[in-house]
């Protein structure tokens, strides 16, 4: 297979008052629905990284895997416990609370890995989606080195590799929803529509 994705949804929702952040609604479906409706056809398979509310993500009829490894260690853990069975040479990771991504997010990353890359990241004139990324499975043997070392950032785990750039030209494709403010700015973007 090509490029399997790997929606992060395993965070504790602290800035929303522990609501699933990615169960919360948004403008009437859960935030993770707008998230798979855009990834979806971008990609070949795709798997939701949960740590709670399993049977909740399971209703969206994807694949749901929780962190294998104790404390719950972040981002990367979640992405290698999702790869365990996904078939897919190249891996697309997006968090659950990006409601607005480019529907040409795969391609792009895809040309910015170019031939001599395994990781790309998307970035917009004002700052890099570190969470936001393209990877091989080469690399996996990697992050699980770094995790085992006590390391869990995403940011300082990439730049230990070379790395590609996708640049989009509008920021608020990937606006992510913290918080309740967050959440109303976005009902009034989708209403605008």
């Amino acid at each position: 297979m090509g490029t399997g994705a790997i929606l992060l949804s395993g965070g504790r929702g602290r800035r929303l008052g522990g609501i699933e952040k990615g169960l919360a609604p948004l403008s009437g479906q859960p935030l993770i629905q707008w998230v798979i409706e855009r990834i979806a056809p971008q990609v070949d398979e795709l798997v939701i990284s949960a740590n709670h509310q399993a049977d909740a993500y399971r209703t969206f009829g994807w694949p749901v895997v929780a962190d294998t490894l104790p404390d719950q260690p972040g981002p990367l853990a979640g992405i290698l416990a999702a790869t365990v069975d996904m078939q897919s040479e190249w891996l697309l990771v997006v968090p659950c609370d990006t409601p607005f991504l480019p529907p040409d997010l795969v391609t792009q990353l895809a040309t910015a890995t170019g031939h001599t890359n395994h990781l790309a990241r998307a970035v917009d004139p004002k700052q890099a989606h570190y969470a936001v990324m393209r990877l091989h499975r080469r690399l996996l043997p990697d992050m699980a080195a770094y995790l085992t070392e006590g390391q869990r950032s995403i940011q300082h785990w990439q730049a230990r590799h070379p790395c590609g750039e996708a640049r989009f030209p509008d920021p608020s494709s990937f606006t992510n929803l913290n918080t309740a403010e967050d959440f109303s700015r976005a009902e009034a973007r989708l209403l605008g529509r």
